[in-house]
C-alpha cells in the first residue's frame, strides 16, 4: 500500500489555546481510517488542520511526501484532498447541476466529472435541477459527497457523514463510501456513529483530549466492546 496522507507531530489550536498535541497518522490508498473521540477531542480541529483552514503550530501534513502544512485550504485541494464538512453545507438555492458546476470551475479534465458522479448516484441524477434546498438530508449529503469528488481528489476528508440522518440513509451512505475506496480512493472518516465506520473503515484511531491514544485493525476494535466503551463511552 502506498501512503498517501502522512501527519506527524502535529500541533494546532485556536486563540492561542492548543487543540491538537503531536498527533500522527497515516492513510494510505485504497484504505480507510475512521477517526472516533469524545466531542472536544479535536477531531474536527484535524480535519480542518489537514485541510488547511487551520494553520498548524508545529508538525507535518504530508500528500505523497509533500509537505502541506500551513498552505491555504486552495492549494491543498489541488494537491489532492478534499473535504466533506459537516452539515453538508450545499449551496441551498442552486440546484443540483448548478452545485457541481462551481465544484468543476473551469477545469475540464479528471477522472470524476458530473456524468460519472451521477452514474454513481443515480438518485441525485434524478434530482438534478431541484434546488439542493428541496432535497432530503440523504440527498444533500450525497450532494456534498459529489461536489468533493469532482474536485479529483486522492484523500476524501469527511467530517460526520451520518449526522442528522435516518438508519436507512445512513446505511447508504457507508455503502458509497466504501466504495469508492474500493476503487482507490484514501479516505479519513470522522464519526459518531459505530456502525458506519465499522462499515468503511480498515483501520480504527481513537483521539482524546488532542492524542492519538489507541489504533487498531477495525475487526480488532469490534471485538473488544470493553475497550470501545472506555475510549468512547459507548
Amino acid at each position: 500500500m502506498t501512503a498517501l496522507l502522512q501527519v506527524a507531530g502535529l500541533r494546532a489550536g485556536y486563540a492561542g489555546g492548543t487543540v491538537l498535541h503531536g498527533v500522527d497518522l497515516t492513510v494510505e490508498q485504497g484504505r480507510a481510517v475512521a477517526l472516533l473521540g469524545r466531542n472536544g477531542a479535536g477531531k474536527s480541529t484535524l480535519l480542518a488542520a489537514v485541510m488547511g483552514l487551520l494553520r498548524p503550530t508545529a508538525g507535518t501534513v504530508s500528500l505523497q511526501g509533500r509537505d502541506l502544512a500551513g498552505r491555504p485550504a486552495h492549494q491543498v485541494a489541488r494537491a489532492g484532498v478534499a473535504l466533506v464538512p459537516q452539515g453538508r453545507r450545499v449551496f441551498a438555492d442552486l440546484t443540483v447541476d448548478q452545485n457541481l458546476q462551481v465544484a468543476t470551475g473551469r477545469r475540464t479534465t479528471g477522472q470524476w466529472t458530473p456524468a460519472r458522479a451521477y452514474e454513481l448516484l443515480p438518485q441525485l441524477a434524478e434530482r438534478r435541477r431541484h434546488r439542493a434546498d428541496q432535497l432530503s438530508g440523504g440527498e444533500q449529503q450525497m450532494l456534498a459527497v459529489a461536489r468533493a469528488l469532482l474536485l479529483n481528489p486522492r484523500v476524501l476528508l469527511l467530517d460526520e457523514p451520518s449526522d442528522g440522518l435516518a438508519p436507512a440513509v445512513v446505511a447508504q451512505v457507508a455503502r458509497l463510501l466504501a466504495d469508492l475506496r474500493d476503487q482507490g480512493l484514501a479516505i479519513l472518516l470522522v464519526e459518531q456513529d459505530l456502525r458506519t465506520a465499522f462499515a468503511v473503515a480498515d483501520e480504527i484511531t481513537v483521539l482524546a483530549k488532542g492524542e492519538i491514544v489507541h489504533r487498531s485493525p477495525t475487526p480488532e476494535f469490534r471485538r473488544n466492546a470493553p475497550l470501545a466503551s472506555r475510549l468512547l463511552g459507548v
